[in-house]
C-alpha cells in the first residue's frame, strides 16, 4: 500500500513562490506516474501537472504553465511542485497522487494525499 504525504502549503503574496513535496512509502515509487491536482471548496478538482515514472517527461495544465514545474527524486521517493508567479487564482489545496497509469490516475484510481492548503493574497 502506498501512502503519499504532501508538504510544502502555506501563504504567500502574489507573485511570490512555494515548492509543495511529496513523499511516498509503500512502494516502488520509481514505477508510479506522479502528478498534483488541486481542489477549491464547492469545486471540482483539477489536474495540474504530472510526471512520467522516469522524469523525462511532463505535462502541465495551461494555467501554471510556464510558471510551476513539476520533478521528481526516484532515490527520495518524492515529487516536487515549484510554484512561481503566484496568482490568487491559485489558491486551492493542492493534491499529490501516484497512479500505475495516467490513464487510471486521472480517473482517480490512485494513492492521494490528504492535501496540503496554498493561499496567494492579492
Amino acid at each position: 500500500q502506498v501512502q503519499v504525504v504532501e508538504s510544502g502549503g502555506g501563504l504567500v503574496q502574489a507573485g511570490g513562490s512555494l515548492r509543495l513535496s511529496c513523499a511516498a512509502s509503500g512502494g516502488s515509487f520509481s514505477t508510479y506516474v506522479m502528478a498534483w491536482f488541486r481542489q477549491v471548496a464547492g469545486k471540482e478538482r483539477e489536474f495540474v501537472a504530472r510526471t512520467s515514472r522516469s522524469g523525462g517527461v511532463t505535462y502541465y495544465a495551461d494555467s501554471v504553465k510556464g510558471r510551476f514545474t513539476i520533478s521528481r527524486d526516484n532515490t527520495k521517493n518524492t515529487v516536487y511542485l515549484q510554484m512561481n508567479s503566484l496568482k490568487p487564482e491559485d489558491t486551492a489545496v493542492y493534491y499529490c497522487a501516484a497512479g500505475v497509469t495516467w490513464d487510471r490516475l486521472s480517473g482517480g484510481a490512485g494513492y492521494w494525499g490528504q492535501g496540503t492548503q496554498v493561499t496567494v493574497s492579492s
